[in-house]
C-alpha cells in the first residue's frame, strides 16, 4: 500500500512527471473532491443532520427526490461553479445544462454527476455515492447541451465517492485507476490503492433476480448458467451480490471482481435501460476498463456509444473482462 501521499499529491505528479493532466484540470478534480467531503458529512450525519426521508418533489427522471439528493446536488453546483475550470455542469437531478454564470471565469471542461447515487439505500444506512465525469468542451463560443453529448471514450477524467464505512474516492485520468481513502483526522484523501486490475474471471455475478421474468433470453441464458453451479455448462458454483446501488456494486466489482448487469427488460421495452449513459455509464465503465475490464450494453462498447440526448439511458453490463464477453455473445447469438 503506497502511504502518505494525498489527493493533492497525487494530481500534481500526475501533471508534473506523467503529463497525463493539465493544470487546470488537476484543480478541477481537487474541487470535486472537496464537495465530496462535504457530501459525505452531510451522509455521515444522518437523522442528526435532518437531512432523511424524502424531499416531496421528482427529479427529470420522474422519481421521487430525497433530501440527500438536493442537498448533494447543490453542494456540487456550488463548489465548482466559480473556480473558473467549467463551462457548464449537468447532473441526473437536473433537467439542462448549468452555465457557469457570467460573474465567474468560465473555463474548458464539463462536468456531469450523478450527486448521489442509490438514494434508495440512504434510511437503511448501505452504502451511496457520487458519481462524476469530465469532458473537454468543443471549441468555440459560448456552451450547449451538444457540447456534452460526447461519446464517453473522450472522457478526460472519471471517478466515484462511496460513503460506506469508509469514504473511498476512486478515479481515473486514463492512466489507470487509483483509489484513496478520507483520512478524517487529516481531513484529506490519501492513496490506498493504484493500478487496480479487476481479475477476468469471476464467480461473481451482481442483477436484480426479481426482475428475472422481464429480462431478454440472453440475460436469463447466463444467469440460469450460473445458477447451475458444478452440474451446469459452467462447471462451477457462482455467487450472486445486489447492492442496488451501483456505485457500491462496481466498488465492489474494483475490489475483488465481478460482473454487474442492469439490462433492457420488458417492462418498458422502447427505453434501451434503466442507467444514465452520460452519468453512470460512461464513467463507471472507463474505470472498469481502465482496470483492465470490460464494459457493453450487450451489442457494443459502452464507451463507444454516441449519445442523442443529455439524459440517454442505456443498458449495461460490466466487470470482470472474460464474463463481459461472454454475455455480450450471447447477445449476439440470440
Amino acid at each position: 500500500m503506497t502511504k502518505n501521499i494525498s489527493l493533492t499529491r497525487y494530481l500534481v505528479e500526475q501533471q508534473r512527471s506523467e503529463g497525463h493532466i493539465p493544470s487546470q484540470l488537476r484543480l478541477l478534480l481537487e474541487v470535486v473532491a472537496r464537495a465530496c467531503k462535504s457530501i459525505s458529512q452531510a451522509v455521515n450525519k444522518g437523522d442528526l443532520g435532518e437531512v432523511m426521508g424524502s424531499a416531496e418533489s421528482e427529479n427529470i427522471q420522474g422519481e421521487m427526490q430525497k433530501k440527500l439528493d438536493i442537498i448533494a446536488n447543490e453542494v456540487l453546483i456550488e463548489a465548482n461553479e466559480w473556480g473558473g475550470h467549467l463551462a457548464a455542469m449537468a447532473s441526473e437531478e437536473m433537467e439542462g445544462i448549468y452555465v457557469v454564470p457570467n460573474r465567474y471565469p468560465q473555463g474548458e471542461y464539463l462536468l456531469l454527476f450523478d450527486p448521489l447515487d442509490g438514494s434508495s439505500n440512504i434510511e437503511v444506512n448501505v452504502s451511496i455515492g457520487t458519481i462524476f465525469s469530465v469532458l473537454l468542451k468543443p471549441e468555440g463560443a459560448g456552451v450547449s447541451e451538444q457540447d456534452f453529448l460526447q461519446a464517453g471514450a473522450k472522457q478526460v477524467a472519471a471517478g466515484y465517492c462511496v460513503y460506506g464505512p469508509q469514504t473511498t474516492l476512486v478515479l481515473t485520468v486514463g492512466d489507470g485507476v487509483a483509489m484513496f481513502t478520507l483520512d478524517r483526522e487529516q481531513g484529506s484523501f490519501i492513496l490506498t490503492k493504484e493500478n487496480i486490475k479487476v481479475p477476468e474471471d469471476t464467480i461473481e455475478f451482481a442483477i436484480n433476480m426479481s426482475n428475472m421474468r422481464h429480462w431478454d433470453a440472453p440475460v436469463k441464458r447466463y444467469v440460469d448458467e450460473c445458477l447451475q453451479g458444478t452440474d451446469g455448462p459452467r462447471a462451477k458454483d457462482f455467487n450472486m451480490r445486489w447492492i442496488a446501488s451501483m456505485v457500491g456494486d462496481v466498488h465492489r466489482i474494483l475490489t475483488r471482481g465481478g460482473v454487474f448487469m442492469y439490462p433492457w427488460d420488458k417492462r418498458e421495452p422502447n427505453k434501451p435501460g434503466k442507467l444514465r449513459l452520460m452519468y453512470e455509464a460512461n464513467p463507471m465503465s472507463w474505470l472498469i476498463e481502465q482496470a483492465g475490464g470490460a464494459a457493453t450494453n450487450g451489442k457494443e462498447r459502452i464507451l463507444d456509444i454516441a449519445p442523442s440526448k443529455l439524459h440517454e439511458r442505456v443498458s449495461v453490463i460490466l466487470g470482470s473482462k472474460n464474463e463481459v464477453e461472454r454475455i455480450t455473445r450471447y447477445h449476439h447469438e440470440a
